[in-house]
């Protein structure tokens, strides 16, 4: 489905609103003021002042009311990525399914992994509903916009709570076979519930090299599709970016919830503020308890016995 998008000021929001009047919708995506459908494309126009128009006259469409905005640019990959998996310079204009995933460095809380589809007529929609590189946006952006996200695009989401990571662990599985698995899965997953539809191509956010991440998936279905890898793919395709915000969202989650549980707010990432909080559950609930809800291989253990000792 061909897109315009062009960007106008209130004045105009109004006039087109007034102009495609008997031509609304009942429905009106996240985020916009009216949408409409009229000489063969639907209109929709948005709080910041952008407007979709999508459908085979999308482009003529647009020009009456301004100038489409050029195409962003995807950035350039990473040079660590070997020749034949790196993304092609199309890449931000294709349907693509993403992969990425949060937990992995975090004492507390569980590995989160999300592969998400993003089709190439869905991607001005995706923009306008604030999804970005989600390292840029605080907790409660992306609450709200995960809100949006995940009854808009289809997608995938598995979570390793951290008893099952620590069983795989302590048989010697590594945190990377781990996360190759998960994101494996969740693209199988995903592939099943668009089918039959297929997308243009896989993007992983790359965490190993990808001839070490196809020998971690050995053995398990892997997809036919073009598998793509790029370090910071959250910046060279949208799908990825809205993974990475899924993940985000349902990590919060988790977190709020094994936070109840503990009867303490437990901090995120594995600093010396982390080994503090532990400590303090060593003492309340004991170290049973903690290795329930923490990745023990992890030197905060160690710490945070020590400091419950004091």
């Amino acid at each position: 489905m061909a897109n315009s998008v062009i960007k106008v000021n209130e004045k105009t929001i109004k006039d087109m609103e007034q102009f495609y009047k008997v031509h609304r919708t009942d429905k009106t995506p996240p985020g916009a003021i009216f949408s409409a459908k009229a000489n063969g494309c639907t209109i929709t126009a948005y709080k910041s002042g952008k407007v979709l128009f999508q459908g085979g006259t999308a482009q003529l469409e647009a020009t009456k009311w301004g100038k489409e905005e050029a195409p962003k640019q995807p950035k350039t990959q990473s040079k660590k990525t070997p020749s034949g998996y790196q993304p092609p310079h199309n890449i931000a204009e294709l349907s693509i399914i993403g992969s990425d995933e949060v937990g992995t460095g975090d004492f507390f809380g569980p590995i989160t992994v999300v592969a998400a589809y993003v089709k190439k007529d869905q991607i001005p929609l995706i923009q306008e509903l604030g999804v970005r590189d989600s390292k840029n946006l605080k907790d409660p952006q992306i609450i709200q916009i995960a809100k949006n996200l995940i009854h808009t695009i289809p997608y995938s989401l598995l979570v390793l709570h951290n008893e099952k990571y620590n069983e795989l662990q302590q048989r010697g599985m590594s945190q990377g076979k781990m996360k190759a698995l998960l994101h494996n899965q969740a693209i199988n997953n995903l592939l099943k519930k668009i089918s039959p539809e297929r997308p243009d191509g896989l993007l992983i956010d790359q965490f190993v090299n990808p001839a070490i991440y196809f020998n971690h998936i050995k053995g398990k279905e892997i997809p036919q599709e073009k598998a793509y890898f790029s370090t910071k793919a959250e910046g060279v395709h949208l799908a990825v970016a809205a993974a990475s915000i899924i993940a985000r969202y349902s990590f919060v989650k988790e977190f709020d919830r094994l936070s109840e549980i503990a009867g303490v707010t437990l901090p995120k990432g594995a600093g010396a503020h982390v080994d503090l909080a532990a400590a303090k559950i060593i003492n309340t609930r004991g170290t049973d308890f903690l290795t329930t809800i923490t990745k023990k291989h992890f030197a905060n253990t160690e710490k945070a016995h020590k400091i419950s000792k004091k």
